[in-house]
């Protein structure tokens, strides 16, 4: 993935000295956050959104009951800007931020204005108008304010991901952004490695290592209890069925069971969230995101896991080429009850999988039973098909070339 450097930061010494650049220096977290909040200038918005031009820093740990954001800004159009300043010494961080930043912004979409207003007066800032004055920018107060909450009722927002030196696992941090429900974001990942000079000051040289915008997709919310009934002459509201609203129900306490029993060997593989469904994803590595692990429940007590891929994509030919190249090597290495299925919902492609018939899922010994085991396997299968695939993609990569 290409670096795009862009303007440095220079800061200086107590002295006149001469300058020359020396090595990369380790610094806090915190040292990053005042360095951005003092020079909001070296922040590569423009080139990442140029819609984010001119955002204006207006406080640094910005309380919300997901966490404090480590920076928080807005444009004079009043679009919010967060940033989450990572060290990329703990490898269990490249997993971890950008699930954290998703949260950030999620919970940014159920405020307004007014709670940045109060939330930022708490950090002793001043009022938002009045920074984004102070900065040199002529706003309406009550346009602002208006614009600020719908950007963050949309979603509408630019995240950026801040490292002191990113080395490695830059596509798995972007594996980790699917689909966001309504949320409007541009994302960045930008370095930002920081360099002593020999006269004592310091240089920051940030530079873009990714960017992405999420698509924009349109929700209508529902009273609870309320569903969409659809027909030819277009959509009515109708009443969920109630034992389709419990069966959602069992289905999310179900997957957050599994998940609190998950504990992943990788640290950078993406993981889902519970949700009222009978299946959770784990995307693998393959660039399109056209290949993924599925893993379910069934009513009749039979919970399991299995490679699966889209229709149209590399997915379909690397796990092809995965089976062909390694198929029982791989299958004797993911355990004794790993089988070759043949699945009819991809058109009798071979793959591989496992199963368990449990019984009674609605018992809650049975159902714990179940989810540690899907917990354990889905460790086992992460282990083995996530170095198996990267190298299956690198070889289809080499030969396109």
């Amino acid at each position: 993935m290409s670096r795009r450097t862009t303007n440095p930061i220079h800061i200086p010494a107590d002295n006149d000295g001469i300058s020359v650049l020396t090595v990369q220096v380790p610094v806090s977290e915190s040292f990053i956050q005042d360095l951005v909040h003092r020079h909001p200038e070296a922040l590569p918005i423009t080139e990442i959104d140029p819609a984010f031009l001119g955002a204006v820093p207006i406080c640094r740990e910005l309380n919300t009951p997901a966490g404090p954001i480590d920076n928080f800004l807005v444009t004079p159009s009043g679009l919010p800007v967060i940033v989450e300043c990572k060290l990329w010494r703990n490898p269990q961080a490249r997993r971890e931020v950008v699930g954290q930043i998703l949260d950030y912004a999620k919970e940014l979409s159920r405020w307004t204005s007014a709670d940045i207003e109060r939330e930022a007066s708490k950090r002793g800032s001043g009022t938002l108008v009045e920074l984004i004055r102070s900065a040199g920018h002529e706003v309406d107060e009550a346009a602002f304010h208006d614009n600020l909450s719908a950007s963050l009722e949309r979603g509408r927002c630019l995240l950026l991901i801040l490292g002191d030196g990113i080395r490695h696992g830059v596509e798995a941090i972007f594996e980790h952004l699917q689909t966001q429900g309504a949320l409007q974001f541009s994302f960045g990942l930008v370095e930002f490695p920081i360099y002593e000079l020999t006269d004592g000051g310091r240089i920051a040289i940030p530079s873009i290592l990714a960017r992405s915008k999420a698509e924009i997709r349109h929700v209508v919310e529902l009273p609870s209890g309320m569903a969409f009934a659809g027909n030819a002459d277009g959509l009515q509201v109708a009443e969920a069925d109630e034992a389709v609203r419990q069966q959602s129900e069992r289905y999310q306490r179900f997957w957050e069971m599994f998940y609190a029993h998950l504990d992943l060997d990788d640290p950078d593989q993406p993981v889902g969230r519970a949700m009222k469904l009978a299946y959770t994803t784990f995307l693998l590595p393959v660039p399109d995101r056209s290949c993924w692990l599925t893993v379910y429940r069934e009513g009749k007590g039979e919970v399991g896991l299995v490679l699966s891929c889209s229709k149209n994509g590399d997915g379909a030919q690397v796990i092809a080429e995965l089976i062909a190249a390694q198929g029982e090597a791989l299958r004797d290495e993911l355990g004794g009850t790993a089988r070759l299925n043949e699945r009819k919902s991809m058109k009798g492609t071979l793959t591989i999988g496992d199963r368990l018939d449990v019984g009674d899922l609605s018992d809650s010994a049975g159902a714990d039973k179940a989810a540690r085991w899907l917990a354990t396997r889905t460790n086992d299968f992460i282990n083995v098909l996530r170095p198996a695939i990267r190298s299956i993609v690198a070889d289809m990569q080499e030969t396109n070339i």
